[in-house]
């Protein structure tokens, strides 16, 4: 592992809210410099466990062809689909990542979900980030490395949506009552053929195990 890996992120980056109402989700382009995000991209792939997410559908286990890893304290079990997750530990890479967006979200995050898409035929389906364990007031934190993938937001009620592609190093923070009243996907394309690891820095809560 390389203990010398260090990020540097960038001051002045946008703080405009993308969302018309109902939420706050903030862009941060060029957070991580090319280098550093290629250099986390080999780290990552080595240092954790990947496995494919399995979900329940319908009451059917799908096995995707994305891979996925639960990184956080050892507490932060996640269940998501109909599926649990034990957490993989810290390594210093993350946790260097972890704090610095701590600092821009203003908020701890005691566990992560990293997924990885092979290409563009990887995607990820309107959804919400609002299971059970996880703090509703707490934002989430995303890190994208690699491919540039479409991002879309749709408004649960009356089904608008807005949406922006999440470039290579780049950070989303996606704050409280977002995910109350958005779905959020990663659009598939068959324009994309190289990877993308994308870094989603969550708080569970835990007070009650």
């Amino acid at each position: 592992m390389n203990q010398g890996l260090l990020f540097t992120t960038k001051p002045t980056q946008s703080r405009l809210n993308l969302l018309p109402k109902d939420g706050v989700a903030i862009y941060r382009p060029g957070f991580i410099s090319a280098t550093e995000c290629a250099k986390l991209m080999e780290e990552l792939q080595q240092s954790l466990q990947w496995e494919a997410d399995r979900l329940m559908m319908f009451g059917k286990l799908v096995i995707t062809r994305r891979k996925v890893a639960w990184v956080g304290d050892p507490a932060c079990t996640y269940t998501y689909s109909g599926v649990k997750k034990q957490p993989q530990a810290w390594t210093s890479e993350l946790l260097a990542i972890k704090r610095q967006l701590e600092n821009i979200a203003h908020s701890e995050f005691n566990s992560c979900l990293l997924n990885f898409y092979h290409d563009g035929a990887d995607g990820m389906g309107w959804h919400s980030d609002d299971e059970n364990e996880l703090d509703a007031q707490s934002p989430i934190a995303s890190l994208s490395l690699g491919a540039t993938r479409k991002f879309a937001f749709r408004h649960k009620q009356d089904k608008s949506t807005t949406s922006l592609l999440l470039e290579n190093g780049s950070a989303l923070i996606m704050h409280a009552p977002t995910q109350q009243f958005w779905q959020h996907t990663l659009l598939k394309t068959k324009t994309i053929h190289t990877p993308r690891i994308n870094l989603t820095f969550r708080k569970i809560n835990v007070s009650n195990e």
